[in-house]
């Protein structure tokens, strides 16, 4: 019996996807927007199965992301092979909510997928969503969406091509526009493939949002002119609010060592929450088919994207199931990622006999600069979360706790605190547009325990944080929350500004006065609730 491809294939927020293939090996790149190492990996051998690689832009010499905006920094990565070499480009985004796009794009290379990853090449700063393509002639260009500050309601203006000078590793030449996009609009997220002779131009349209659709054009010169498919769009879930799947766009292709062809495409999951995801924007596999007119359509009969999928007859690839408990055995699990910068031994460091994290406070839970915070996604509608803390507060400007979190602005963070009156006292902490209140505006006594156990459990929308002295007797702390206001959809465009991530689960410090106090985490403990993992 054939394998299944069961969507989505990465859980939680992993956008933007770029799928290639090196031999036998099939990989999968994904934006990791503020979220620090930049870019994650994942790897596969038969499309159903993905497991964990890494994430190559781990030093500050790679990408520097001090004071970016939340949801900017890394957007829309591109990874290709060719001639033994990984070839990543990438964007860090500086400013993007208001006319203009601040956005430098870079190129880096290793002849392996887990590193040494070369110093970045700098290419330009005309649009995001940058990619690469190699000629069958040996040449390499650059795609990028090119943004017009001018005129807001018109600033995505098409699809331009520029040649890259791998000797002397800058662009060469005047960049062209090759597409100006559909009538959906908002074009961008370009990927060319030569196939039979021809280019095959496939770009994301209509935002990232509901609209979110996958465009094909073709031509038989990379310069273009471009037609467009006449079975556009390629993929689509608007106008379908019945389909689990939605939010679908963001497609690029691959071809099989069989010659079957797959899109690894973006795909978000409201499931029932006011159209509210959650989980972030996903990542999603669909199969394709080849018309006889030379145009790519989706396998399936309807055209709509599945969430079960006929998947290629390769060997079964297995994966480590990943477990509950993590603990820190002198680094962090793979599962977790630090805020814009990496952390060093000056505000992290660990216990190495007891496992634990150990983080020292800075600043707060708004800096774009200095936090001392790790996290790791949120994958699951319903899970429990766990952690040990030792913490000893003797200041109100000091807290440590555990958060659900989606960026400065909005998240839940249960924190332990002190209070001239009370001493020890515990919290949650809402963040509503960067407005914050105390839940049900109680700071409950601690007591004297140097060691705390910090819990939350979420179902679904609904969040409950608890607390115990021993991790046996827990009580709940504040009102249940409603965690569908951690998502992008939750952000109003005009008074907001977009935002792109999704839900976080992190373990964090500050010290506002600078003494830098101490707090130690011995575990996080992730469960997932009555749900398939």
């Amino acid at each position: 019996m054939a394998e299944i491809i069961k969507n989505p294939v990465l859980k939680g927020f992993h956008p933007d996807p770029c799928i290639c293939r090196a031999g036998d090996d099939y990989y999968i790149a994904v934006s990791t927007f503020h979220w620090f190492p930049g870019v994650e990996i994942y790897h596969s051998r038969d499309l159903a199965h993905w497991e964990f690689t890494g994430r190559p832009l781990n030093e500050k010499r790679l990408v520097d992301m001090t004071g970016v905006p939340d949801s900017g920094g890394v957007w829309a990565p591109c990874l290709t092979y060719g001639d033994g070499i990984f070839y990543l480009i990438y964007s860090n985004v500086k400013s993007y909510r208001n006319y203009y796009k601040d956005v430098d794009n870079f190129l880096t290379c290793s002849r392996s997928i887990c590193g040494p990853w070369s110093d970045p090449v700098y290419l330009n700063s005309s649009g995001f969503d940058p990619s690469f393509f190699h000629d069958d002639d040996g040449k390499k260009y650059l795609l990028n969406q090119q943004w017009d500050h001018r005129d807001k309601s018109a600033s995505f203006d098409g699809i331009v091509l520029q040649e890259y000078d791998e000797e002397k590793q800058c662009l060469t030449g005047n960049p062209q526009k090759i597409f100006q996009g559909s009538s959906i609009g908002m074009t961008e997220g370009p990927h060319l493939y030569k196939i039979n002779g021809m280019y095959y131009l496939f770009c994301a349209e209509g935002g990232t949002f509901y609209e979110h659709a996958v465009t094909v054009a073709r031509a038989g010169n990379i310069e273009g002119p471009y037609e467009l498919s006449p079975y556009h769009p390629l993929l689509t879930s608007y106008g379908h609010p019945e389909l689990a799947l939605q939010k679908c766009g963001h497609g690029s292709l691959i071809s099989t060592q069989d010659g079957e062809w797959y899109m690894a495409h973006l795909c978000g999951r409201p499931n029932g929450n006011q159209n509210r995801c959650m989980l972030g924007r996903e990542t999603a596999i669909q199969k394709l088919k080849m018309t006889e007119d030379g145009w790519f359509v989706l396998d399936q009969p309807s055209g709509l994207p599945k969430e079960a999928v006929t998947a290629p007859e390769l060997p079964h690839f297995p994966v480590q199931k990943k477990s509950a408990k993590m603990v820190f055995p002198g680094r962090l699990p793979d599962e977790f990622q630090t805020l814009r910068i990496p952390l060093d031994s000056r505000w992290m460091d660990f216990d190495r006999e007891r496992q634990s994290l150990i983080l020292y406070g800075k600043e707060s839970m708004e800096s774009l600069h200095t936090q001392s915070l790790v996290g790791m996604r949120r994958e699951h509608f319903h899970f429990t979360a766990e952690t040990k803390l030792r913490f000893d507060p003797v200041h109100y400007q000091q807290a440590a706790g555990m958060a659900l979190y989606y960026d400065t602005t909005n998240y839940f963070y249960l924190n332990l605190s002190w209070d001239e009156e009370k001493g020890r006292v515990l919290s949650v902490l809402v963040c509503d547009h960067g407005k914050i209140r105390v839940s049900k505006g109680e700071r409950q006594p601690a007591g004297s325990a140097q060691e705390l156990y910090l819990r939350m459990e979420v179902r679904n929308r609904e969040a409950q944080f608890c607390w115990s002295p021993d991790g046996e007797r827990y009580q709940n702390i504040g009102e249940i929350l409603d965690a569908s206001q951690l998502s992008d959809d939750y952000y109003d465009e005009v008074v907001h500004g977009l935002r792109f991530t999704g839900t976080f689960l992190v373990l964090c410090c500050q010290d506002t006065s600078g003494r830098r106090c101490r707090a130690e985490f011995e575990y996080m403990i992730y469960q997932p609730l009555d749900e398939e993992e």
